[in-house]
């Protein structure tokens, strides 16, 4: 049986293609403007895999990446986009480090639409933990939406956003997200929300990366849609989340990429490493201060408490 048994043969080290990493993308078509994101590994010796995200959605795996004379090629399944399309991806590096290309979606025989990317390496975004933080003030009145506006992402849907009782409501599914006028950099934030049976929305922080809200009663396997994700890339490690239509609490920390995630006073990821951008991210400038965006693109939901501190 010995002699059955597979061998694995020492091979030297070589270093990795220069497409391995991260990379924020910047895509447009037209005069419009989107963000994505791209993962790219080495699998074994040769083989490269890796993950995309595109203008909405979570990560999605890419089982293979091809790689040959300086140009990147990998298609993958639809996600959010018409069925019958696959999304073909080209990127090519330049001699600045950024990566070019285009993004084609097609029904394997015609083209419906080519879009042209830029992408430049993900920073590391590295920082020490603040040793104090200034006092939590109020990013809601209660009152009206001062201080808050239309988030560019989601302008061409309407928006549903009304103060009501003291509260902030988005009062129909599918509508606008909300964001903050002030922008962010390291912060700790307090978000009291409740939703209906079969709710869904969202925090996004820095207007990039958004921890999950849903209704989900599933407590024996969190995923990377349980509330208190960072959607489609940490899981918590449990399912914190109480009933619809009971209020709960988002504690969050976010210094760099490393965010902590408290749901209903249990910690539900720890200090652990964000990839990258969510899918309807503000902007590709992950160095950059961001605002705080409340998620209207999925169900109705209700916010109130909403409270921020920040490195003093």
């Amino acid at each position: 049986m010995l002699a059955l048994m597979p061998t694995i043969t020492a091979r030297p080290q070589t270093m990795p293609p220069p497409i391995v990493g991260r990379w924020d993308l910047t895509v447009s078509r037209g005069g419009e403007k989107y963000t994505s994101w791209l993962e790219v590994e080495r699998s074994g010796w040769q083989a490269l895999v890796g993950r995309f995200v595109g203008r909405i959605g979570g990560a999605r795996p890419i089982g293979r990446i091809e790689w040959s004379n300086g140009v990147a090629r990998f298609s993958i399944p639809a996600q959010w986009e018409s069925s019958s399309t696959n999304l073909r991806f080209e990127g090519r590096l330049k001699e600045d480090e950024s990566l070019v290309g285009t993004i084609t979606l097609s029904n394997g025989t015609v083209e419906q639409y080519v879009e042209q990317f830029v992408g430049r390496r993900v920073p590391s975004l590295r920082r020490e933990m603040p040793r104090a933080w200034s006092r939590p003030v109020k990013l809601f009145n209660g009152n009206d939406l001062s201080g808050w506006i239309t988030a560019p992402t989601a302008r061409s849907l309407p928006s549903h956003w009304t103060v009501r009782d003291g509260l902030l409501v988005n009062t129909a599914n599918e509508g606008a997200n909300l964001m903050t006028v002030e922008r962010f950099q390291d912060f700790k934030l307090h978000v009291e929300f409740r939703y209906p049976k079969g709710g869904d929305s969202g925090v996004f922080l820095r207007g990039r990366y958004e921890v999950q809200i849903r209704d989900n009663d599933n407590r024996d396997w969190p995923t990377e849609a349980t509330s208190g994700a960072v959607y489609s890339f940490l899981i918590p490690n449990e399912n914190a989340s109480t009933s619809p239509g009971q209020w709960q609490t988002f504690d969050i920390t976010l210094v760099g990429r490393r965010v902590t995630v408290i749901l209903n006073g249990k910690v539900v990821i720890a200090d652990q490493i964000i990839p990258g951008l969510s899918g309807s991210a503000i902007d590709s400038d992950e160095s950059s201060p961001g605002p705080i965006i409340l998620q209207g693109e999925e169900t109705v939901v209700e916010f109130r408490n909403i409270k921020i501190s920040v490195p003093r």
